[in-house]
């Protein structure tokens, strides 16, 4: 009995403190689910941020060229061209002519049907060719392919390729060794595979990989690089934009690639050698070059001989032809044919200009240029805006400066041999009137070719000066 009357009492007192509790609870003295106070309020709903606006219309840095802009007069262009013609400086063989861009007048010409050596002049084909026929946007691809138990570095053209990682602001060096070695050894090691045997496939070019017109102790001294299929920045052996190269520019690039794989836990076992991918092989990691456009206009500022010949093989297989020096030279002169230039006695040994034996006259050049400022031919247009602009950049970064009325307003691609000086482009008078120019000289006095240059950049000096006023 006594124990029922405590159980009693003990409930009655928990029952009791937990009342007691509750009330605490409701008044908000303890910790507790329960409250007298108001429900608070609504939470303001998150802020949404707002929708990205139109921001104002960028102005120009530079202006549109007038449409009506005058041209200048016949006579005076005629009266710059004779005086150059008939400077003794220049040699026995000068040729020049003067278009206007907008109309396709020429204003004034001598010789400018006449065959001449076009050095580097020649390169402007290359590149209207390449641009043309690939596109613009075009891009490269190097690829690593899985056969087997063998591990196969596809070439795609890119002789630009960085050893590491690739800059995505760089033209050379857009796509990296590194890269494509880390998306490979992910890939092997999948398997749990942590040695792969190595090959390279270079078979996308054919031929010799040097031009036979080149002479050999040029391409010794590494003015040119024997083309391939792949390479890491232009196959250079050393710092600086030319000196000696890497005699097998694929294998080269191959072995640049085995030591990126062993950074990433990936050994190569054996040597690396010439391989074809067979069509059923995985690919296991892709890296893209920059685009062809921006391809074109470093070669053509750097005045690159290596990378102008690629474009030009590329050209080759993209017309059906194959991907030779033969090819390529022959594909450039196509397609310059089908875009409207009468290419009739034009001789291409290679696509660079470096070789000897190439013939273009000075109408053929100054007629493939004034394509490239033709509305009509959206796709040639990164050519013109791409040459070296006088005294600003590329090749003609030491050239036009001063007082010349030239500076800022010229573009243009050089050209430089023994004895041979080219200079072609388009020049803006003082009237905003555009002009298209090609000047050859081929027969310059050993050692003069510097005064020839200047004389050169002073007749362009000339025609910039030109004006109504």
């Amino acid at each position: 009995m006594g124990w029922r009357l405590r159980a009693g009492a003990t409930a009655a007192t928990v029952v009791a403190l937990m009342g007691g509790y509750l009330v605490a609870d409701a008044h908000d003295v303890v910790p507790g689910m329960l409250t007298l106070e108001p429900a608070p309020p609504a939470p303001a709903p998150f802020p949404t941020a707002p929708g990205a606006l139109p921001g104002p219309a960028p102005s120009p840095v530079l202006h549109t060229l007038p449409d009506d802009a005058p041209a200048p007069s016949a006579a005076d262009v005629g009266s710059l061209v004779g005086a150059l013609a008939a400077d003794a400086r220049l040699g026995p063989h000068v040729g020049a002519v003067v278009v206007d861009a907008s109309t396709g007048t020429t204003l004034a010409a001598s010789g400018a049907d006449s065959p001449f050596t076009p050095a580097s002049t020649q390169k402007v084909l290359t590149a209207v060719a390449a641009l043309s026929e690939l596109g613009p946007t075009r891009t490269l691809e190097t690829r690593a392919v899985l056969d087997g138990d063998r591990l196969i570095l596809v070439g795609g053209g890119d002789m630009m390729l960085a050893a590491g990682a690739g800059d995505a602001s760089a033209v050379n060096g857009r796509a990296g060794l590194g890269d494509l070695a880390a998306q490979a050894a992910a890939q092997v090691r999948l398997s749990g595979d942590g040695a792969i045997r190595l090959a390279v496939d270079d078979t996308l070019f054919t031929g010799p990989a040097v031009a036979p017109a080149v002479p050999p102790e040029e391409a010794t001294m590494g003015f040119v690089a024997p083309v391939a299929s792949l390479a890491v920045n232009v196959a250079m052996l050393g710092q600086g934009s030319w000196g000696p190269r890497a005699p097998d520019p694929a294998v080269a690039a191959a072995q640049v690639f085995a030591q990126a794989l062993g950074e990433h836990g990936v050994s190569v076992t054996g040597g690396i050698g010439h391989a074809e991918a067979p069509d059923g092989a995985r690919v296991v990691g892709t890296v893209s070059s920059a685009s062809v456009g921006e391809i074109s206009g470093w070669a053509m500022q750097h005045s690159d001989n290596t990378v102008t010949e690629v474009l030009g093989r590329l050209v080759a297989l993209e017309t059906g032809r194959p991907g030779s020096n033969d090819g390529a030279t022959q594909a450039v002169l196509a397609v310059a044919g089908r875009l409207g230039v009468d290419v009739n006695g034009a001789v291409l040994v290679d696509c660079s200009g470096l070789g000897r034996g190439s013939a273009l006259t000075p109408r053929q050049l100054a007629d493939v240029l004034r394509l490239t400022t033709d509305p009509a031919q959206p796709r040639l247009r990164d050519v013109a805006v791409d040459l070296s602009v006088g005294a600003l950049n590329g090749t003609l970064a030491s050239r036009f400066g001063g007082e010349s009325p030239a500076r800022g307003l010229v573009r243009a691609k050089t050209g430089s041999l023994p004895g041979v000086v080219g200079l072609a482009g388009t020049v803006v008078t003082s009237d905003d009137r555009l002009l298209v120019f090609a000047l050859l000289a081929d027969q310059v006095e050993t050692g003069a070719t510097a005064g020839a240059r200047a004389i050169f950049d002073a007749f362009v000096g000339d025609l910039a000066r030109l004006g109504s006023a």
